[in-house]
This record gives structure tokens, sequence and C-alpha cells, in this order.
């Protein structure tokens, strides 16, 4: 820290209890000048030598009167103390503590260059300008001191020029910063070892380009609001380091505990601060903060009860950083009126903010997407996104099923290539909200897929009896129908035996549409209607097949299955069938008839 002594006299300043300063003189005092509840009683020459004011209260004074008024002295009796000392030549010792004090009382007492040479605001003038504002620790010291004299401070340009110091300071090349308080404790590091040939400083860590934010984090809001301002007109600092400033000085000021946040005695602070953060959020379309902090944001702009627009805005900023959230940052707890435990309404309109920032993407084919490579990730990471928020808010017994749907139809289809998350999220809705009606299971069943289902999720929805008895039977037949068309891609290929897997479920696909169609006239041949209801009851029975030795479906899949192989067979063979392209749940290895279609089943698979 810098300093600077002024006066070579010793300090014959005394106390006499808290409220009496004089001076140790064999000369009588002559004027008393009280400074708040303190009476300095001091002598007249030195101090009209030195201050204009002074000269004009005594000459005013009465001639019986020996006491002068100071009211509203800046800085109170410690920086008056200063200046009388000043005006004794007695020692001084200013710091970026003190200064700022010394400097608004100097200016009160007019003690300029008209009244004497080398005068106290001279002095202080040079002190500021070649130390204190050269000086990255001390500029920021002098402007937290401002915070209690503001007005003298403004007055006086020692704000400004604080703020334009830091500013200036933060974007110096990193490789030459020495002076901030935080790199400053690595330099100190007393066990370092230097090898020979190399000094300490090539032998420390690289200084990164945020070094300077933790450094004016004990700032005011409001001067440190002013001094981001400041760094963001320069046009030298990256958005990313911006974002990583705010986001530190949020974590060092907002209170952990909703409690806190929203108390009355710090309500309208913490308010105040929500909304500059997001004042000074960098404009880069949002790539200078992580999405994770914007939703944190979010929740508390919520909490303190920012301004609607305030909340808007960081919907808006959150939609183009979507792709990066995770679950967790999307769990807004839900405010009165809403009876959900979540914020669903604010997620739904984040999903539609970004739905309507990517829309022109996604009307591009899909082999384009994948071209671009980071269009298709960005997508399907939302997919991934939405269909695990459904799966968390699907505990909620509040949540209304139109909720639910509309949130999980919100993205695109090509978001949402495999439905085994939407899967796992519909089954939650189904197990927690056990009084749904048949059209609302047949309702939230239909967003999903069932040619969409990986291996796992099918068996999983073959065997799951919350879902309803035409949804399995879907995810039977395609799963039978992909089978067959596996064994039919490696008749026609035999000695290809390195046949990729996409191929594979390429001729699938290609097989079970094309022989899907009919499936009604087969279920209104075999009179299914009458065959379900007998093997509904017989659902929770299982049984073995002795030639492949692999464990069967539940009574109600495995009949269902049987029939419909029965039927279905002989048109996957003769290449006449067409495929039901409904689609909706997940699969399981469901066995036929034919130990040798079986054995092809088993081969394919695997």
């Amino acid at each position: 820290m810098k300093f600077m002594k002024l006066g070579s006299k010793p300090d014959a300043f005394q106390a006499d209890g808290k409220s009496i300063r004089y001076v140790s003189s064999d000369l009588q005092t002559d004027v008393v000048i009280n400074v708040g509840e303190v009476k300095f009683y001091l002598h007249k020459f030195p101090l009209l030598s030195k201050s204009n004011r002074l000269q004009k209260l005594v000459s005013k004074a009465n001639d019986d009167s020996e006491e002068v008024d100071m009211v509203d002295f800046p800085g109170g009796p410690k920086s008056f103390e200063i200046c009388a000392k000043f005006c004794y030549g007695m020692t001084v010792t200013l710091n970026a503590y003190n200064v700022v004090a010394a400097r608004c009382a100097a200016e009160y007492l007019e003690m300029t260059e008209d009244v004497d040479r080398s005068n106290l605001i001279y002095k202080i003038d040079v002190f500021l300008n070649s130390s204190i504002f050269r000086s990255w620790k001390d500029s920021i010291i002098v402007l937290q001191t401002t915070k209690s004299l503001l007005s003298w401070s403004e007055d006086l340009k020692i704000v400004g020029r604080c703020i334009d110091s830091i500013a200036s300071k933060t974007s110096v090349d990193p490789t030459n910063i020495t002076w901030s308080y935080t790199y400053n404790r690595k330099l100190a590091e007393p066990d370092k070892i230097i090898e020979e040939g190399m000094n300490y400083r090539e032998k420390i860590e690289k200084v990164p380009r945020d070094w300077w934010v933790e450094d004016i984090c004990e700032l005011d809001i409001d001067l440190y609001k002013r001094v981001m301002i400041a760094v963001k007109s320069k046009g030298r600092m990256d958005g990313t380091v911006i974002g990583e400033a705010l986001k530190t000085y949020a974590v060092r000021w907002l209170p952990d505990s909703v409690d806190a946040l929203v108390s009355d005695e710090h309500a309208l602070r913490n308010k105040s601060l929500v909304k500059t953060i997001i004042c000074l959020l960098p404009s880069d379309k949002g790539m200078g903060c992580s999405s994770s902090f914007l939703l944190k944001l979010l929740k508390v702009s919520i909490l303190v009860g920012a301004d609607e627009s305030l909340r808007e805005e960081l919907v808006k900023r959150i939609s183009l950083k979507l792709h990066e959230a995770c679950v967790s940052d999307l769990l807004i707890p839900a405010r009165s009126p809403q009876i959900t435990i979540y914020d669903v309404e604010l997620v739904q309109s984040v999903v539609n903010q970004y739905v309507m920032h990517e829309k022109y993407k996604w009307d591009l084919d899909f082999v384009e997407k994948n071209e671009k490579g980071t269009d298709t990730f960005t997508l399907l990471s939302v997919g991934r996104l939405v269909d695990g928020y459904l799966a968390e808010i699907a505990h909620d017994p509040n949540l209304n099923l139109s909720s639910f749907v509309e949130l999980s139809q919100s993205i695109p289809e090509s978001a949402r290539p495999i439905h085994d998350g939407l899967y796992k999220a519909i089954d939650i809705y189904l197990k927690e909200h056990p009084s749904l009606t048949k059209a609302e299971r047949k309702r939230i069943c239909g967003l999903m897929d069932v040619k969409k289902l990986t291996v796992e999720a099918s068996m999983d929805a073959a065997q799951n009896e919350k879902l309803p008895l035409r949804v399995v039977v879907q995810v039977l037949f395609f799963e039978q129908v992909r089978s067959a068309a596996s064994v039919r891609a490696l008749n026609n290929h035999p000695s290809d035996t390195s046949l990729s897997t996409t191929n594979m479920d390429e001729e699938r696909n290609k097989t079970a549409e094309e022989n899907c169609k009919p499936l009604g006239k087969q279920m209104s041949q075999m009179k299914v209607t009458e065959e379900f209801q007998k093997n509904m009851k017989l659902g929770k029975k299982s049984s073995k097949n002795s030639a492949s030795g692999s464990q069967l479906l539940p009574s109600r899949s495995r009949r269902i299955f049987d029939k419909l192989w029965s039927v279905g067979k002989g048109h996957v063979e003769n290449k006449s069938s067409e495929t039901s392209g409904s689609s909706h749940s997940p699969t399981s290895n469901v066995p036929g008839d034919s130990k040798s279609v079986s054995r092809h089943r088993r081969h394919s698979i695997s």
C-alpha cells in the first residue's frame, strides 16, 4: 500500500476524554473549533495561515466568543485533526484509507495555493496522481472509502478517476499483471521450489484473464455497477470474463438460503442487486454467461419479485443456451397461485423461446443437420433435457396431463430420435397418476413412437401393465417385424458377415413400414378383442420355452404375440404384409413358435 508522510514536527495533539482535543504547547490556545461532538483547543495563527475558510469564520465570530462551529464537516473529527496537524507542521501519514477524507476536509477548509504555497490540497492531489491511481489495490480501497463521502468525492472527481483507473487495469495483458489481490497470494507462496536457471515469475502459474473479478467484489453494488460499465465500455473485455465477474459477485452477495433472500431486512438490497446484474449481462447473444448461472439468476429474480421485463430478458438469454443446461437447473420452484411443485409454465416458455430462435434450422433436412454437426448436437441435447425434465415433473401428483403433453410436443421430432427417455417419463406419470381415464392413457401414450424405442425399452414396455393393451400389441408386433427384417437382411447377404448395424436398422424399418398396414384386418379376422380379454386374466402367469431356454413374456403379451406371429409369419415370409405404423411404446425379446426363427432372432439381436 502506498503512503505519504507530511510534516516533520512530533505529534503534540492530546486528548482529554472523548470530546476534547488540544495541542500540548507553552502558548495559550486562543480558538476553539467545534467539529461534531469534539472540541479542538488550538491556536489561530497556524490555522489561519493555511485555511481561507477559517479566516472567514474567525473574522465573523463575536469578539466575546472564541468558538467556531464546523457544521457537516466531511470526514468528522478525524479528518479535521489531519488538517490541523498539517497546519502545525506535525507528522501526518496519508494512505488509501484516509486520503479521501483528508482531501474532502482540505477542500472544505479551502486549503488552496492561493492561501499558502504547497498547501494540503496540492500535496494530496500529487499523492493521488502519482501513487493511488497507479495502484490497482489502492484504487479499489479508495473507491470503497468514497461511499461515506460520495457527494464530495463526486465533485472532486475522485470516484470517476478511481473507476477509470480500475477499468483500464483490467484490460492490461495478463502476462504483465503483478498487482492483483488474489494473484499476490500465489506470489507469496513460501515453499515454491525454483529450478536453477528459471526465475520465480516463470515458475508461477499463468495469470488468467479473469484475475480481477474477485478483487472488485467488495465494492458496493452501485460502485460495482459503474466499474463494470466502464470495463465494458473499453471494448477490450471478452463477454465470458464479464459473465464470470457477474457470477462471482452474485455468489459473494446473494444469500444461500431462500429465507434470507426474501427477508424484509434484505429484500430491497437483493432485488436491486439482481436487477443490476441482469442489466450488466454481456450483450453477445448470451454467450458470456453459462446457462446454469442464468437459470439460477432467474430463480432468484422470481423469489425477490423482480420486474417482469427482467425475467423475460433472462428467459430469452437462457433459450439461446438451453442445450447447455441440466435438468436440476430447470427445477425452479413454483410460486402461488400455482399448485405444482415446479414452475412448468416457465420452463415451457423457455423451450418455446428456444424453438422460436431455432425454427429455421429445424426446417432443413436431417441429413443437412448431420453435415453441420453442431446443430444436430444442440438439438439432441435439448431433446434429452426436455425428456429428463418430464421424468422429474412426472412425479408431481398435481401436474395435469395437458401441461405434460404440451411440453413433450414443444420440441420437433428430430430432437428425439430415441424415445426411451420419453417412455420413462410416461411410465412415471402413469404410475403417479393411477386415476387417469382410458382416453387420457391413450393420449399420453400417443406421444411415443414404438419404432424409436431401443430393445431394452421395448422389452420393458411389453411387460408394462400400466400401458394400454393396444400399445403393447404395437410394441410386440413391431419388434417381431424388426427381428424378421434382420433375418431377411442376413439371408440376402450371406457372404457379408460385416453388415453394419445401421444397414440392419434401415432394413428393419423398411420392412416394418411395408408389412404393418393390414394389421387391422388381421386383428379383426382373429377376433382379437375376445382374445385380449381372456389374456388379461392370465397376465400374471409366465412360462419357459424349453427349445430356446430363454425367459418368456407375461401371459398377456405372450398370447397376443403368439396370435400375431401365427398370422403375420406367412405374410412376412411372402413379403406381402404391410405394417400398421402407429407405434407407441418400448419392446422386449419375444421368441416365436418356430425354433429356427428363434435362433435367427437371437443371432440378429446379438
